[in-house]
This record gives structure tokens, C-alpha cells and sequence, in this order.
């Protein structure tokens, strides 16, 4: 018995891999907005009342793709970072493994930081997924004191308590200006890596190596990575 459902699991582990991987093909042709539960079970040879067994509805599979982009991307810059390095080395390591990462899987970056996808509300599932670059950011900066070049504006109001409150959640000895540096230099990130995919750089930065580089070390400063 124990064997025939292990060969069973096996089994719908392998279909709903197939699942995934023409959804993920769809992407790149039609995007998130044009994915259809029905062309997927079309182009595997399946009915649509099969497939449903497997994802509910097309909010089902979006949601399975998302938490399995942001747990790509998180791997990635987890897997660069040799904690062995210097801070800033990290760092650079970190930031380079993100766009790595997003240049070599476009469309599935975009699903998780292009446009809002009209009708679909994330889940609670997608969080810790989705903080996995983040956290990999702040454990850099938390190992040792930080010095910002430009320590910058007092931080007051609802931002501290947002900022000490997080620290707080991630039991990190971080002040409420620090919390703040890091969620720029986060923001920083990936908009330097979405203006890049999606183009915004052309007649200015293209290619944006050196330019990536640059912002690395400047939010590198920023945050006060000495």
C-alpha cells in the first residue's frame, strides 16, 4: 500500500511539474494576464476538469508560479553569498546573483515584479518567499556596525515604528534609520534591475553592467557598509 501511493505521489508530483512548466511556457508568449488553465490542459493533452485536480483555478497555478519564482531568486542570491567575504564583497554578490537571475528568467521576473496581474489578490503563501532577497540583505548589513556616508534625514512618526517594528519581527539589532537605508537600497535593487528588463535604460545606461556596479557600491555607502 505504502508503495503504490509513494508511485502515486510520484506521480502527480511529475504531472503538476509539467503543469508549471507549460504555464511558465505561456508566460513568455501571452503574460500572466493571458494565462488560461484551459490552453494549459489543451497543449498537455489533458481535459480541463483534470487539470483542476490538480489547480483549482488560474489563481491556484499563478500563485504555485509566484512562490516558485520568488524561491528561485532567493536560492540564487543565497547561494552567492559566501558568508566567509567581506560585507561589501556580500553585498556585491548578492546584488549580482538577483540580476543575474532576472536576465536569465525574464518573463518569470516579471510575474513577480512587473504590473499588478487585474484580479489576482497574492496569498499569505507568497510572503516568506517573496522576503528571501531582502533578508539575504539585511544579514549583511546586521553582521557588524554600520557608518553611512550620509547618515541623512531624522526618521520619525509612523515610519519608525514600521521600521523598528520589523527589526523587531526579524530579531535583527537594527535602528529604525538603518531598517529604513536597507528598504531603499532593496527598492534600489530591483528597480535598477526592472528599469534594465524593461528597457528604461536604452540611450542612457545600455548595457547597464557598469551602471548596476555603480548603484551596488553606492547603496553599499549608502547603507554603511564599510
Amino acid at each position: 500500500m505504502t508503495a503504490i501511493r509513494t508511485a502515486r505521489d510520484r506521480a502527480r508530483a511529475e504531472l503538476t511539474q509539467e503543469i508549471k512548466n507549460e504555464a511558465r511556457r505561456q508566460l513568455a508568449e501571452v503574460g500572466a494576464h493571458g494565462l488560461s488553465l484551459r490552453a494549459v490542459a489543451r497543449e498537455l493533452g489533458m481535459v480541463s476538469s483534470a487539470l483542476y485536480r490538480y489547480f483549482p483555478s488560474r489563481d491556484n497555478l499563478l500563485t504555485a508560479l509566484i512562490v516558485d519564482a520568488y524561491n528561485a531568486i532567493g536560492e540564487a542570491v543565497e547561494k552567492a553569498d559566501d558568508q566567509a567575504e567581506q560585507p561589501r564583497v556580500r553585498w556585491q554578490s548578492i546584488w549580482q546573483a538577483a540580476r543575474g537571475w532576472a536576465r536569465e528568467h525574464p518573463h518569470e521576473y516579471a510575474l513577480i515584479y512587473g504590473s499588478p496581474i487585474p484580479g489576482y489578490q497574492a496569498p499569505q503563501d507568497t510572503v516568506g518567499p517573496a522576503a528571501r532577497v531582502a533578508l539575504a540583505l539585511i544579514d549583511v548589513a546586521a553582521g557588524g556596525a554600520l557608518r553611512p556616508a550620509y547618515p541623512g534625514p531624522e526618521v520619525s512618526g509612523p515610519l519608525r515604528e514600521q521600521a523598528l517594528g520589523l527589526a523587531g519581527t526579524l530579531e535583527k539589532a537594527l535602528s529604525a534609520a538603518e531598517v529604513g537605508r536597507l528598504m531603499i537600497a532593496w527598492t534600489q535593487l530591483f528597480g535598477a534591475i526592472s528599469f534594465e528588463l524593461f528597457g528604461q535604460y536604452v540611450g542612457s545606461a545600455d548595457p547597464a553592467d557598469a551602471f548596476f556596479s555603480y548603484t551596488c557600491l553606492q547603496m553599499a555607502d549608502f547603507v554603511g557598509l564599510t
